[in-house]
């Protein structure tokens, strides 16, 4: 059997200074002939450099008539796209040269609809965000299933029969970066389709992220959308950073901050801070897997802070989750799925 001719899609919105770096290695490919296009899709960005520096690198360019978000404008490419498999890849994101290789080896398979990798090790922005952000990224998809129940769109391929059967993304509900694809991910396995997870599919992620961006995109963009999905009976599974013994540590976490806090005011509750020590100990235990990462990838000092912080982000995802569940069972059930995100933008 021949292999599968394969189109890249990368959305944009003002993102030349991204594409100039994540543009050339995919031009490479298909100068080899590893790859049949690369589609840049400009999402109406006001920045004209945006579609001169895909056009001046050899892309393909098409044009969204109006805004409306990464999902919609994948949908767009999708249906012009030539090859039989469709390569997802962020304007931010640079795949490494393999990546076209090891998608046509995955997809040999006739019952993998979908394929996704994982970010490298070394984003180029060094401030702790940045850092944090891209290896704990990394460590859950270096260690999740290699049969998902999830996808993934920063560097992940679809089948363009299956992309379009199942209508694409739903830009509709989500007009910017969000969880269109793990809801795609979700459709995909309830049509008995099969998601592989392989992490040599790599990519280096050049966002520049700050402390507040993190917790602004956690929250909003993942927490929030996803929650809703959960509840909605679409979005539980058992893997990544939504598994079983992710929410165990949630909880954990969450115990451990309420002690650190009682402690505060012994007079209330003796106890608290023998119940501190002992939460300590077992917040240590149940991440020692997460530290011993951090510190074979950036060293003890970072692995500590990386590690102390990833308690917080338990903390305020859970506390969003429990929220949105208020909100879902007390203020209006699937409608309030639909206002998940008050700022998402229509998408066409």
């Amino acid at each position: 059997m021949s292999s599968p001719t394969i189109s890249v899609i990368v959305p944009a919105y003002n993102a030349a200074h991204y594409l100039e770096r994540s543009l050339p290695p995919l031009i490479a490919m298909r100068e080899r002939g590893e790859i049949a296009e690369v589609l840049v899709v400009d999402d109406c960005s006001p920045d004209p450099s945006n579609v001169e520096t895909a056009t001046r690198l050899g892309a393909t360019v098409l044009r969204m008539k109006q805004n409306g978000g990464p999902g919609a404008a994948r949908n767009l490419a999708a249906k012009q796209a030539i090859g039989e498999i469709l390569w997802l890849v962020d304007a931010d994101v640079v795949a490494h040269e393999s990546g076209a290789v090891l998608l046509k080896k995955a997809f040999a398979e006739p019952a993998v609809a979908a394929v996704f990798g994982s970010y490298d090790r070394a984003p180029p922005a060094l401030n702790f965000a940045s850092q944090y952000k891209n290896l704990v990224h990394r460590y859950y998809h270096q260690r999740g299933r290699e049969v998902s129940d999830t996808f993934w769109s920063g560097c992940g391929a679809i089948r363009k029969s299956v992309y379009l059967d199942l209508g694409g993304f739903d830009g509709t509900r989500y007009g910017r970066p969000s969880i269109e694809d793990i809801e795609f991910g979700f459709r995909m396995r309830r049509a008995g389709w099969s998601i592989r997870l392989v992490p040599e599919l790599l990519g280096t992620h050049l966002k520049h992220w700050t402390l507040a961006e993190v917790v602004r995109t956690d929250i909003f963009q993942r927490a929030v959308p996803w929650s809703f999905l959960i509840l909605s009976g679409q979005g539980v599974n058992n893997d990544l950073n939504v598994s079983n013994g992710e929410r165990i540590k949630a909880g954990v976490a969450g115990l451990w901050f309420l002690s650190l806090v009682a402690s505060l005011a012994p007079a209330l509750w003796p106890a608290a801070p023998v119940a501190s020590l002992f939460l300590t100990f077992c917040v240590v235990a149940l991440n020692r897997d997460l530290l011993g990462f951090f510190r074979g990838n950036r060293g003890l000092g970072f692995a500590l802070v990386a590690a102390a912080y990833h308690q917080v982000y338990y903390v305020y995802s859970a506390a969003t989750f429990t929220m949105c569940a208020v909100k879902y069972h007390l203020g209006g059930g699937r409608d309030s799925r639909l206002r998940q995100v008050g700022d998402q933008r229509p998408a066409t």
